[in-house]
């Protein structure tokens, strides 16, 4: 090979783009304001893409141990994260609890009057005719805490009928933003996502579990963007942009 044709190829391989990797990202549906700014910011520094399928933390972790090709798992509840580590899909020494959140009683509008949610507290009253907006109560984990309140409240019999139930916690969102529904239980961090929705009561932290938001680096994970992702996940621009939308960080 003449000394021209070997500088030539050495000059065409070192202006080769390097290929983009993809990360998928299986996470709860009420990261998805925080998780989109990071993954845009990471995006643009890295060149990699970042995929993020959102839905309800019961429903990710099925699709998950079905087989669903997923790089990253952040879920809203430890027991869904724990059925996909006990399938043997958790990379050994990767989960941590990411996060928290706290659970709030949201009303249409921006001038809905303010309740105090305890001892004496009537929410079947406070609906009327009206629905009461939630997650699935038996899949969703914001539904499964919301459960959780309402009981320990001796509230839940009460309002069981009345219970508008959702795939995921933003679709409970949408119908009290849309007025579809007067009042739902979300987590606080979804409230400051919508600006058709108030806070009108937070729901006391010993009546549910706390709010916790593991995530794990998964057995199908190829690459070293989905590691180098991951670890974004407790940077400090993922901190900024998880506090702007209210949650509290764990790790």
């Amino acid at each position: 090979m003449s000394r021209r044709l070997a500088l030539t190829l050495a000059f065409a391989l070192a202006a080769s783009p390097v290929a983009a990797e993809e990360v998928v990202v299986f996470a709860a549906a009420s990261m998805k304001n925080a998780l989109d700014d990071l993954a845009a910011q990471w995006q643009a520094e890295t060149g990699n893409q970042v995929v993020i399928s959102y839905a309800g933390s019961g429903k990710l972790a099925q699709q998950i141990v079905a087989g669903a090709p997923a790089d990253i798992f952040v879920s809203a509840a430890p027991n869904w994260m724990d059925e996909v580590q006990n399938a043997g899909l958790v990379v050994e020494g990767t989960r941590e609890d990411l996060l928290g959140n706290t659970l709030v009683l949201i009303a249409h509008g921006k001038d809905a009057a303010p309740v105090e949610i305890g001892a004496g507290f009537d929410l079947s009253a406070l609906l009327g005719d009206g629905k009461l907006a939630m997650a699935m109560v038996d899949s969703v984990p914001a539904g499964q805490y919301g459960k959780a309140a309402l009981t320990a409240l001796g509230q839940w019999d009460k309002v069981e009928p009345a219970v508008a139930q959702s795939d995921n916690v933003r679709a409970a969102l949408a119908l009290v933003s849309t007025g579809e529904a007067p009042y739902g239980i979300v987590y606080a961090t979804d409230a400051a996502a919508d600006d058709n929705v108030t806070v009108v009561g937070t729901f006391p932290a010993d009546s549910y579990p706390a709010i916790v938001y593991p995530a794990a680096l998964l057995t199908g994970a190829a690459d070293a963007a989905d590691k180098a992702f991951y670890e974004a996940l407790s940077g400090e621009a993922a901190h900024a942009a998880f506090r702007a939308q209210g949650f509290a960080i764990l790790k």
